[in-house]
């Protein structure tokens, strides 16, 4: 399932092995490298399940009922895996540490910045002038909203019980008139 670097980024070493595809191969994108690292940590995902569906079939040598063949099989297929993923969390460590040069640079953003909303008379953020409304305050905002409209739906279930109670009343009086 692993894949050289070169093949896992999308770049076939082909028959051109000059400096300059060389410089092209080394010079890759962030967005390239984020979609490496994430086929990387599939990678990841994928070998540490069947990491674990080895553990899972491989029995204790107890001697009983067990070949020494097949256990060491298993072990050798173990070892490996467990190679492979060493490999493979190094290969996302170094794609971890060039997003990071790459994005050195950058302004972080804080995340309740990048959450859109709509005021009230239908302007969006970025129209305001005043300071910023964030996420969480939208959400309490909500909240109390939700607990309002929850009261006042329990007063009208209480009115609604009130008169239907009246109206049996109202109704059982006129049965015994009649």
């Amino acid at each position: 399932m692993s894949a050289p670097p070169l093949a896992a980024s999308g770049m076939a070493p082909g028959p051109f092995g000059g400096p300059q595809a060389q410089q092209a191969a080394r010079e890759v994108n962030t967005a390239s490298l984020c979609r490496i690292g994430q086929e990387t940590v599939q990678d990841i995902v994928y070998r540490t399940m069947e990491i674990f569906q080895l553990l899972r079939n491989m029995q204790l040598p107890n001697g009983v009922t067990y070949h020494t063949g097949t256990y060491q099989d298993r072990l050798a297929k173990l070892q490996d895996h467990l190679r492979q993923l060493s490999i493979l969390f190094r290969k996302l460590r170094l794609v971890y540490d060039k997003c990071n040069e790459n994005c050195g640079g950058m302004d972080p953003i804080p995340v309740e910045q990048l959450i859109p909303y709509v005021e009230e008379d239908g302007s969006k953020n970025e129209d305001r002038t005043g300071p910023p409304r964030f996420a969480s305050e939208e959400r309490r905002e909500i909240a109390e909203v939700n607990k309002k409209l929850k009261q006042k739906n329990q007063q009208l279930k209480q009115i609604m019980d009130q008169l239907r109670n009246l109206i049996w009343d109202i109704n059982a009086m006129l049965a015994m008139r009649n």
